[in-house]
């Protein structure tokens, strides 16, 4: 094969230019045009796992081809999700997001943890034909090379599984062309205000290597933005009003030489800095007419420093500037995963034959400063410690403190389909699926400074038993110390068998299984050709769920001068649970189906009705125990005199299914020529025994679980307009109406049966609870009452220049962080956050000649501090904001040979 230079020289210019350096690039493609010559380009999807037209397919679908991606100069989740109404996402940095659709959320706990006590995502990312979703962890696929996004709104449970319970957000890449040379390369330089300066590169190639049968596609990127965050010095003292204090034995006072630290080592600017690197490579191979293979090799690895949540307020209370944290230790979240997948396509007979099999292996490093902690309820036992039991002899260690989260997750995937073709009055699609997660979590909590009175802690080497059960007849875990507890050796799978270092004070090292096997039909039936038509679909499946491993505590750890030590190293004799011994291991199986009218009222209007079924299927909590003075706890005050009558709570050991309904009549329609593109829907989604997270230490229990609660039901209205207006002027827009609000409260019971009101119930200051799962009448969490957005392009001809210019709008009204109405933060402030409404502007000018695209462009142009999400978990209120005002330019070429 001849050499060609100019591929040649671009490659090598981008695989050895710096991170700084700005290289040529590629352009976006230009809309094709037919008839008038002012048509809208046509859309090609695969939400119905055939290749049709978007506005022939009787779902709400959102699609950003390339072509808008480049136009958006959108290369990262965070860069598109805004110009996808009705898409919203809660989170904490770049691939820590969940993913949420119409509103259909209740919140999220923190980041740490998330794989062992967070609820699998209710809306399924699909990288290509693979689902890839995680608890708390979205796969943040860079947008390079991509034929498109697909967003596939309401439950997709009947074609794409469990995991599409709210819906499907598919990530499509370029696949090789056989007998086509192209190579496309691009590179951006960025300036953010408040912030470090940012800069971009990625090439693409596509090369025949045997004409007619083999191609080659290869895309490679480096991307580093740099952060906006500044860490600004701080001091951290204990306060009297701390929680945990009493710890001291020092009359409810912070001990006079405890130890008070500052931040001054890691003090600086624009510490949330992200690289995201990768590599994505397919080798297309064409057997014959009807038989092709495609094998896709891909590694991707984002590593983030620092934080992307201000500290909005901190561990007092006190209000903080804006863009600037407190962080006392290096943070940092490297998140890297390799993906490997093989597609067949071929033809049995009339029918056509799908086999795609892949294998994700994602592998993510977090580290974070924990120090706020130290302000918390039962903080103060491990830091502080008081041998003589007087005020002169209590000690206070440093309060800094970290986690460390250490996780695994691993997929494996294989479905085989069949499908009918696309003429035939009665059309089919029909499969088997298979999918294996793992996922393997060890997360530290190194808190635990007040070491030389600890002894460390490590995995149990067996758990205990009480006439033979693990848990007490009122539901509470046997623990070391129950009165006639009996030891049984057992061996415990831990990903970290090793006794952990002195100050870590608690760890989860657990692992978890999700299996699925289902087997799915979807028929259409032309009742009128090419005019009316029902489609049915319906899928069984059968999906198993694990958890092994441990939760431990080194509660019952401390030497006690005159008090017998416990072992050394502490095992099996801390407040710690054998989750081998549980014997969590729960299998479900059922249908869920699917059913739509469709009626072509002319050849460019669509009106359909969709009735639709979606599930998530639940897990497993660690076992956990709600405190003494817990007005749920069957204790003597008056206050718990409901608790002691009906024998207290218990937080539940695991979590059933929830279930989604969904009812929706929908509309597809072009005018004036096909100029004109006007899509919507008006939907009502019926959610059931919504899983939500819970943390309340002083109700609840002190450690993070997860059950069913009530019934949410979401109405709501989606729309969206293209129009090409003139051959130069474009216009786009959509916006989302919604209502949402909790219709049932979710049902707690005492351990006897008897339904909780939590109405009738104060904690020991006589505040009155309410109910975890929230009252009748609250909203979901993200979502908004109405989000919206709208563009404007036009482009000329100068000449043989072409220039162009584009400005954007992009609004969203307020939301809540959490549905959580119960858990409080430190100065007794609901953590149910209020993120206030929000709008931002973008534009871009630029010109195109021959093969070179040059733009300039500016995104949140008024500066707006966007509070994204809204959380506590890290014992302050943290802020996740979007990137302040920022301005690039971003050079393209594109070269396109035989």
């Amino acid at each position: 094969m001849k050499r060609n230079t100019k591929i040649s020289a671009a490659v090598a210019a981008i695989l050895g230019a710096p991170a700084t350096t700005i290289v040529i690039a590629a352009p976006a493609e230009t809309s094709t045009t037919a008839g008038t010559g002012i048509e809208l380009q046509e859309v090609v999807v695969t939400a119905t796992r055939r290749e049709e037209n978007l506005q022939n397919v009787p779902i709400a679908i959102q699609a950003l081809t390339g072509d808008t991606l480049s136009k958006l100069n959108a290369t990262t989740f965070d860069d598109y999700v805004k110009y996808l109404p009705n898409v919203t996402a809660q989170g904490l940095g770049p691939g820590q997001n969940n993913i949420y659709m119409r509103g259909l959320a209740t919140g999220v706990t923190g980041i740490q943890g998330s794989g062992v006590v967070g609820s699998f995502p209710n809306v399924a990312i699909y990288l290509d034909e693979q689902s890839a979703q995680v608890p708390g962890r979205n796969l943040d696929i860079f947008a390079a090379d991509l034929e498109r996004i697909e967003v596939l709104e309401g439950p997709q449970g009947t074609l794409f599984g469990a995991g599409a319970e709210a819906g499907v957000f598919r990530y499509i890449t370029n696949k090789p062309k056989l007998n086509v040379t192209e190579a496309h390369v691009n590179a951006a330089y960025e300036t953010t205000a408040h912030g470090a300066d940012s800069t971009n590169v990625d090439a693409t190639i596509n090369l025949p290597l045997i004409a007619d049968k083999m191609a080659f596609r290869a895309v490679i990127y480096n991307e580093n933005r740099g952060g906006y965050i500044n860490n600004v010095p701080a001091t951290f003292a204990r306060a009297d009003t701390d929680l945990g204090i009493h710890y001291a034995y020092a009359g409810g006072k912070v001990p006079a030489n405890s130890v008070v630290i500052n931040n001054s080592s890691v003090v600086a600017n624009a510490i949330n800095s992200v690289t995201y690197q990768g590599i994505r490579a397919g080798l297309l191979y064409q057997f014959n007419d009807d038989w092709n293979a495609l094998l896709t090799q891909m590694y991707q690895q984002i590593n983030a420093d620092g934080v992307f949540a201000e500290m909005a307020a901190n561990s007092l209370g006190q209000p903080q500037p804006d863009l600037t944290a407190q962080l006392y230790n290096p943070s940092f979240d490297k998140d890297h995963f390799e993906n490997t997948a093989l597609t067949v396509n071929g033809r049995v007979g009339a029918l056509r034959l799908v086999y795609a099999g892949a294998y994700l292996d994602r592998n993510v490093t977090q580290i974070q400063d924990y120090t706020n902690y130290a302000r918390a309820k039962y903080v103060d036992y491990y830091q502080c410690a008081n041998p003589g039991k007087t005020p002169a002899t209590a000690v206070c260690f440093t309060p800094s403190s970290t986690w460390h989260d250490i996780e695994r997750n691993t997929h494996l995937s294989q479905e085989l389909r069949l499908s009918t073709p696309d003429d035939w009055r009665l059309r089919g699609v029909g499969g088997l699926f298979y999918e294996n997660y793992q996922i393997q979590e060890q997360v530290d909590w190194l808190y635990g400074s007040a070491t030389p009175y600890f002894n460390p802690i490590g995995p149990p080497t067996g758990y205990y038993t009480v006439n033979g059960s693990v848990f007490l007849p009122n539901g509470y875990p046997v623990k070391h110390s129950t009165p006639g507890a009996v030891f049984v050796p057992g061996q415990v799978d831990s990903n970290n068998p090793n006794i952990r270092p002195p100050g870590d004070s608690f760890f989860d090292d657990i692992k978890r299984g999700y299996k699925q096997k289902a087997a799915y039909l979807s028929l259409d039936l032309d009742l009128i050709p090419k005019r009316l038509t029902i489609t049915a679909g319906t899928r069984y499946s059968k999906t198993e769920s694990t958890e092994v491993g441990s939760a431990i505590g080194s509660f019952g750890c401390k030497i006690f001068t005159g008090s017998p030590p416990p072992p050394n190293p502490c095992i099996n004799h801390n407040n710690g649970a054998n989750l081998s011994s549980l014997g969590l291991d729960t299998t479900v199986s059922g249908w869920h189906s699917r059913a739509n009218l469709s009626l072509k009222i002319t050849d460019d209007a669509l009106v359909y009705y969709t009735w639709s079924q979606g599930f998530r299927v639940g897990g497993f909590n660690r076992p956990n125990s709600v405190e003494g003075g817990s007005p749920l706890a069957p204790g003597p005050d008056p206050y718990q005199a409901q608790a002691r009558a009906h024998g207290g709570w218990v937080p539940p050991v695991d979590y059933g299914d929830d279930t989604l309904t969904n009812n929706e009549v929908g509309w597809k329609t072009m005018w004036l020529d096909k100029s004109l593109q006007w899509n919507g829907a008006v939907y009502q989604e019926d959610w059931k025994n919504v899983q939500i997270a819970i943390f309340d230490p002083g109700v609840t229990g002190n450690l993070t679980f997860s059950t069913n609660g009530g019934n949410y039901r979401v109405r709501g209205v989606e729309t969206s307009i293209a129009w090409r207006a003139t051959r130069s002027l474009t216009l786009d827009a959509g916006a989302a109406w919604n209502h949402t609000e909790l219709v049932k409260e979710a049902p707690f019971v005492w351990t006897d049966g008897t339904p909780i009101d939590f109405t009738t119930l104060t904690d020991a200051k006589g505040n009155a609870l309410s109910n975890p799962g929230g009252a009748v009448g609250s909203p979901l969490a993200a979502s908004p009452p109405f989000m919206g957005n709208a563009r404007a392009r036009y482009d000329w001809t100068v000449n043989s220049y072409n220039p162009f210019v584009q400005v954007g709008v992009v609004h969203q009204g307020h939301s809540f962080a959490t549905a959580d109405k119960l858990t409080l933060d430190l100065q007794g402030n609901s953590i149910a956050y209020e993120l206030p409404a929000f709008t931002t502007y973008d534009a871009s000018i630029g010109v195109a000649k021959d093969a070179w695209v040059v733009t300039a462009y500016g995104e949140n142009l008024s500066d707006e501090r966007a509070q994204l999400y809204a959380n506590y978990r890290q014992w302050y209120k943290a802020v996740t904001t979007n990137r302040p005002r920022t301005f690039g330019i971003r050079f393209s070429y594109n070269f396109s040979g035989s």
